[in-house]
Order: structure tokens, then C-alpha cells, then sequence
């Protein structure tokens, strides 16, 4: 008999080191909610189910961000196949309130708040009662979903929502602090830490993986960045407008498309652009090249294919329209009609103003250089001053004319010219002839 009662422990304990221990995946939404925080928590609840984790402990302490990039986070934890805990630690306002709810347990530290989930702009004005109501169903739905208080949930977006056992008027919104929140069943408990959740919910002896951010999800966020996403799309409208004005293809049409490459790809990412809207943007460049270099003069092609690329890059920058708020459309119309301001200067200043440059000139030949030299510019175009003639091909800016039988390599100053126009030399700087539309 105590053989087997022997043989009993000995096979128990080695049945236990061939299980491997289960794990509780730890992840951090802290900070603005940004949409580059939903492809982490996506990971995070991805690899928690391919590794049969026993629950998922989200550390919540944020004001709240973005509506969008919430709802994602939202959907990401509800339709998680692991258990999810949320631990408060400080604050779940705004959005972070929507996360929240969205776990399966929440766990609050003495002191911490959650609520105030009103849709606001970035002055913290309140937006349409569109907006608002979109903002109330998620909530009341996720609410729901958990077995919580559609009605309190509610009243975290709408004051004119009144909820009797815990407000007496209706012009406030609705934050409740860690003991009101227990009280009426929004939160399940009351704890200081991470290890006091593990052991209350049966956790204690599972490994721990605290995950963070990885490299790639931050150079996602870095680019989402309004500023940086303005400087992607100026340095490709840039790299485009230089390569069309000129033969051949150089550093700054790669430059262009990477930056544009990193621009929508990003938003692709993070769901801000679909696959539709970067053929729309590949679409009206198409149309604007056949314009330049096929159809002459400017017309349909061309006003179409820059309407298809400003509408791409537009729709790069917002999210679904059905929830993006007047705020989130108010930037992208902002940060887009800055980039173009930017493109504008910086392409004037490279058209205009550098050829004249002391820098520019000392790459262009002058008629100062000695003819021993084996280096002299051609005296003949000297003549060509003040001379019409015909563009051979389309001048952007560079191309071939004829004058009075003679031809020659002619540059405008920035100017588009389709060819057979009839052009005038306006200068000789040395064998560089700068012509114009006459």
C-alpha cells in the first residue's frame, strides 16, 4: 500500500514538470491612446491565445485619446479567447473607460477614477450629438456584454443621462472613484497590485510575461505622428514633382516613394487607409503623368488625377468616416493643406530660386573658363538672346528646341512647356539657355 501511495507522488510530481506552466500575459495601456497602440494589444492578445494563456492583465492609467484607436482595443479584447482583467492603476478616463469595460474583470487601486467618456475636440469643446451617440452605444453594448450597468455606462458620455441611485440632477457626467465603482458593480474589487490580482482570481503559480511595445510597433506610432506623417507626404509630392520635371530617374523620385510608401503603409497598419484609397492616390498619379508627358497642355486627365491624389492622401489620414469626429477630419484638412503649403515653398525655392544660387552656378559652365582649358562654352548661343523658336520635346523644365535651324538643350526655369510651343531665349548662362513661352 505504500508502494503505490509512493509510486502515486513520484509519478504526480513527474506528470507536473512535463506540463508546462501556463502563463499570464501583463500588458500596459498607458498614455495617450493613440491608433498605434491597437496593433500591441492585438499582439498581445494574439500570442496569449497561440500560447493557451490563463489570462490576460491589462495596467490601465490614461486620460484617453482617440475613439477610433479605442474601439479597435475594444474589439481586440472582447473577441479574446483569454480570460482579460483590467487593473486601474490611477485612471481609466475617456477611452480608457471604454477599455475598461471591455475586459471581462476590472480591478481598481484605492484612489483611481474611471468615466467621463464625452467625445471632445482637442479643447476639450464637446462634439455632435452624432458623435455622442456613437461614443453612448459602445459603451451601453460593451457594458452589457460584461454583465455591467448599461445605464451608468451611459451616463459616463451623456450628462442628460440620469442614473437616480447615483445622481439627483443631470448636468454632470458621470466619473466614479474606486470605492463607487465597486459599490455599483462597474469594478469587481479593490487591490494595490498586480501580485494581489494573481492571487485573488487563482493566478499565483502561473509564469508571468510582461510584454511591451516592440521596435516596429514604435516606429509605427513615431510615423502616425501628425508631424512626421506631414513631412512623409511633402517629401513625396517633392520627389514626384522632380521627377516629372526632369529626364531620367534620380534620388529624389526614391526618396518620394519610400516616404509615400512609409506614409501608406503605416495607415494601412493602422486601418486608416485601406487598399481602395492607395489605388486611388496610385491612380491620380498615373493620370497626372499621362497628362504631362502624353496629352498636352493641362485638362481633364491631369485635374482628375490631382483631385484622386489629394483624396487619397486625405482618406490616409482618417479613419472609418462613420466614426471619425469633426475634430479628427478638422486635423486631417489641416495637416493636409499644411504639407501642400510646405511642398509648395520648398519646390519654389528649388525651381526659382536655386538655379541662381552661387552654390548651383559652380556646377554650370560659365563663359569666363579659359579655352585652353578644353572646357569653353559655345560662343553661338550667345547669338540665341532674345531669339524665338520651337520646343522639339516637352521642356520639364529641360528638353531639345530649334532656332532658326539650329538646336540646342534649353531649360525653363521651373515652367512646364509641351512640345511644338513656340519658345524665346531669355538668357545665356554659359552653355545652359533658359527659354519661355513666348
Amino acid at each position: 500500500m505504500k508502494f503505490k501511495i509512493v509510486l502515486a507522488i513520484l509519478l504526480g510530481f513527474l506528470f507536473t514538470s512535463l506540463v508546462p506552466a501556463q502563463k499570464v500575459y501583463i500588458a500596459y495601456i498607458d498614455g495617450e491612446i493613440d491608433l498605434g497602440l491597437a496593433p500591441y494589444v492585438k499582439r498581445v492578445v494574439n500570442e496569449a491565445e497561440k500560447n493557451s494563456a490563463k489570462a490576460i492583465i491589462f495596467k490601465i492609467n490614461t486620460f484617453g485619446g482617440r475613439v477610433d484607436a479605442a474601439t479597435q482595443i475594444k474589439d481586440a479584447i472582447l473577441n479574446s479567447r483569454v480570460r482579460t482583467i483590467a487593473f486601474i492603476d490611477k485612471r481609466a478616463i475617456s477611452a480608457g473607460a471604454l477599455i475598461a469595460l471591455s475586459c471581462e474583470k476590472i480591478v481598481m487601486v484605492p484612489g483611481a477614477s474611471i468615466g467621463a467618456s464625452t467625445v471632445v475636440d482637442q479643447e476639450g469643446k464637446k462634439q455632435a450629438e452624432k458623435y455622442q451617440s456613437y461614443m453612448r452605444s459602445e459603451m451601453r453594448a460593451t457594458a452589457e456584454k460584461n454583465g455591467r450597468r448599461t445605464d451608468i455606462a451611459q451616463a459616463m458620455v451623456d450628462e442628460t443621462v440620469v442614473v437616480p441611485d447615483l445622481q439627483d440632477d443631470s448636468t454632470k457626467l458621470v466619473t466614479l472613484t474606486t470605492e463607487e465603482a465597486v459599490k455599483y458593480k462597474m469594478a469587481d474589487t479593490t487591490l494595490t497590485s498586480i501580485e494581489e490580482v494573481k492571487k485573488i482570481y487563482g493566478l499565483m503559480n502561473e509564469e508571468d510575461v510582461d510584454v511591451s511595445s516592440n521596435w516596429a510597433e514604435d516606429i509605427v506610432r513615431f510615423i502616425n505622428n501628425p508631424v512626421i506623417s506631414s513631412l512623409l507626404i511633402m517629401i513625396g509630392m517633392i520627389g514626384l514633382f522632380t521627377e516629372i520635371k526632369t529626364p531620367g530617374w534620380g534620388l529624389a523620385g526614391t526618396a518620394g516613394v519610400i516616404a509615400l510608401a512609409l506614409f501608406f503603409g503605416t495607415s494601412y497598419i493602422l486601418q486608416l487607409a485601406t487598399i481602395w484609397e492607395i489605388i486611388i492616390f496610385v491612380v491620380g498619379v498615373i493620370l497626372l503623368i499621362i497628362e504631362i508627358f502624353v496629352i498636352p497642355g493641362f485638362g481633364i486627365a491631369g485635374f482628375a488625377g490631382i483631385v484622386l491624389m489629394i483624396l487619397g492622401l486625405f482618406f490616409g489620414l482618417i479613419s472609418d468616416l462613420d466614426i471619425a469626429s469633426t475634430n479628427s477630419i478638422s486635423i486631417a484638412i489641416i495637416q493636409l493643406a499644411g504639407s501642400f503649403v510646405m511642398t509648395a515653398v520648398v519646390i519654389y525655392f528649388l525651381w526659382k530660386l536655386l538655379p541662381k544660387s552661387e552654390t548651383f552656378n559652380r556646377l554650370i559652365l560659365h563663359d569666363n573658363l579659359p579655352s585652353k582649358s578644353g572646357y569653353a562654352a559655345n560662343s553661338q548661343y550667345e547669338q540665341l538672346v532674345g531669339v524665338a523658336g520651337t520646343a522639339l520635346t516637352d521642356l520639364r523644365p529641360s528638353g531639345t528646341a530649334i532656332f532658326n535651324g539650329l538646336r540646342a538643350d534649353v531649360i525653363t526655369d521651373g515652367d512646364y512647356i509641351p512640345r511644338h510651343s513656340e519658345i524665346v531665349v531669355i538668357r545665356v548662362e554659359g552653355s545652359k539657355v533658359v527659354v519661355e513661352k513666348k
